[in-house]
């Protein structure tokens, strides 16, 4: 992952409303919820949730899918595995190796 699309997700889930309609969609799982439940959820005016969905959409940590009429998002999976993988991906890489814990002596 390049550090631009990090920044642009981290900065995506800066914001609070964000954050939780995130939080929403993953707890979903895989099936995810349509719109109109996401909005009964998080108690938001639906031309807010649409500016947030956008946001998330536009970061690749959300996906939509059309089923007829109704609109369902998704968390994306993959993309908030890479996301967590490039924070931890060089934890304590330039850190000392931690000293040999020496025999005890009988």
């Amino acid at each position: 992952m390049k550090l631009e699309k990090a920044a642009s997700q981290l900065e995506a889930l800066g914001n609070p409303t964000r954050l939780q309609l995130y939080r929403v969609l993953v707890r979903a799982g895989d099936e995810g919820l349509p719109v109109g439940s996401i909005q009964e959820k998080l108690e938001i005016p639906s031309s807010t949730l649409s500016h947030h969905l956008k946001r998330l959409v536009d970061t690749g940590l959300v996906t939509q899918e059309r089923q007829a009429t109704t609109l369902i998002c998704r968390a994306n999976y993959p993309g908030m595995n890479a996301l967590i993988g490039y924070l931890a991906d060089e934890c304590c890489a330039d850190a000392k190796c931690a000293p040999a814990a020496s025999k005890a002596v009988a």
